[in-house]
């Protein structure tokens, strides 16, 4: 999964039990033609009906009540229950219900995706929801074997965060536009005085979310089209080496800190870090001042793309409501819905059309993410991936402590995911 950054803990699942009132109108799709290749047939017409059972983990099942009490008002006929898990038991709490029974509409992480639908429990999206209207990189995170198991619910994407005073104390004014630019910046927050010049991952679990943009921005691809591993690259190499450059140089620490990197950051102790829309508040809690810090895109190489995560929604191919499941689906990706669910929980919305509505437009940090979501890229959806990205964090973490060769880090990650499989 990639939605770690929300583990909630619950110590039991919360079941919220909506009773349904308020309007007679059904709930209209969201979207037009049929762009989903592979997809089911659209759902018929006319009111719907029933009881829906819906799973949604951390802060999104706690919240999801609210959205859901405005879907039963417009489907008088529907009674939504909602349940929140936590996350860390999301997993084979799905994997166990795509075989037994379980819930309509379930909240998928991700990388789960490839696993669940080659297990055949997912439905196909059906053809009447447009792909066009989400993020690109957010809807191939649906697609299994080139048909589509689910839509976007939200999204996140990974840019740089800076100390604006450090960095202009160093001698920068402008926000990096490439990788010189980026080691650049660097070195001159090291010289106004950041302990850390830049926070990067050494390794470990997740790091891969950090090193995979800058092998991306090399040109390099994880899979070809054939299927095939392709980690043993010149673009690995290359942001490898990069990559661990920055180790190297002592512009990053490689040992974990005992002070929480927001409140050094806040301090002016780290000067710079890559991470997602939720550190915006996160650092401002640590005590970071307004205009002290800011959010650029990823620099570019051959491109500035960026990892997209966030979740899925999917409806389980034993659902005995699947009519209702879909309008509910279709129902969270309005555009209106999901500016509402950003001012809920601050989710990004996966809907391209919700970033015009001036609560995101008007922010011009958030601004910075919505743009960086136009080159956002997922790991291949394929039911292997979590393993395989395990072995990646290992290679990243011998190659920044200076145990292996960038070349050799890339060789490793290659031998493992070819071993491994994708599982496809």
């Amino acid at each position: 999964m990639t939605d770690w950054r929300r583990t909630a803990p619950l110590a039991l699942c919360m079941v919220l039990v909506l009773a349904a009132c308020g309007r007679s109108e059904s709930t209209p799709g969201a979207g037009g033609a049929s762009q989903t290749g592979g997809s089911q047939p659209a759902a018929g017409g006319g009111p719907v009906t029933g009881t829906l059972d819906v799973w949604a983990m951390g802060t999104e099942g706690e919240k999801l009540s609210v959205l859901a009490k405005d879907f039963m008002a417009a489907n008088p006929g529907v009674t939504v229950k909602v349940t929140a898990i936590p996350w860390d038991a999301a997993h084979d709490k799905i994997r166990n219900a795509l075989t037994t029974t379980g819930p309509d509409v379930t909240l998928v992480g991700t990388t789960w995706m490839g696993e669940f639908a080659k297990l055949g429990g997912l439905d196909k999206t059906p053809s009447d929801i447009d792909k066009g209207q989400f993020y690109e990189g957010a809807w191939n995170s649906t697609v299994v074997g080139g048909a589509s198991y689910g839509v976007p619910w939200y999204v996140e994407t990974r840019v740089l965060y800076y100390n604006t005073d450090l960095a202009k104390k160093g001698g920068m004014s402008d926000a990096p536009k490439n990788w010189n630019d980026l080691k650049a910046l660097a070195q001159d927050l090291k010289k106004a005085g950041a302990k850390s010049a830049i926070e990067l991952q050494p390794g470990g679990t997740g790091s891969w979310q950090t090193f995979m943009p800058f092998f991306w921005q090399k040109g390099g691809e994880i899979m070809d089209g054939s299927g095939k591993f392709t980690l043993n690259s010149q673009a690995c190499t290359d942001a490898l080496t990069y990559y661990q450059s920055f180790f190297k140089e002592g512009l990053a620490t490689k040992a974990a800190a005992d002070t929480p990197m927001e409140a050094r950051f806040a301090k002016g102790q780290v000067g710079a870090f890559i991470s997602g829309p939720w550190m915006i508040q996160v650092v401002t809690d640590a005590g970071a001042k307004a205009g002290t810090f800011t959010v650029a895109p990823q620099p570019k190489e051959q491109s500035g793309t960026s990892f997209v995560g966030g979740g899925d929604l999917a409806v389980l191919a034993n659902s005995n409501n699947k009519p209702a499941a879909w309008a509910f689906v279709k129902y969270l990706s309005k555009p209106e819905v999901q500016v509402k669910w950003y001012a809920t929980v601050k989710d990004l919305p996966a809907v391209k059309s919700a970033w015009s509505d001036q609560t995101l437009s008007g922010d011009k940090l958030l601004k910075v993410f919505g743009d960086q979501l136009n080159d956002a890229k997922a790991p291949p959806a394929i039911p292997k991936w979590e393993e395989i990205a395990a072995q990646i964090d290992t290679a990243i973490e011998q190659v920044t402590v200076g145990s292996m060769s960038p070349a050799d880090g890339c060789k490793s990650m290659q031998d493992q995911a070819t071993s491994i499989g994708s599982g496809s």
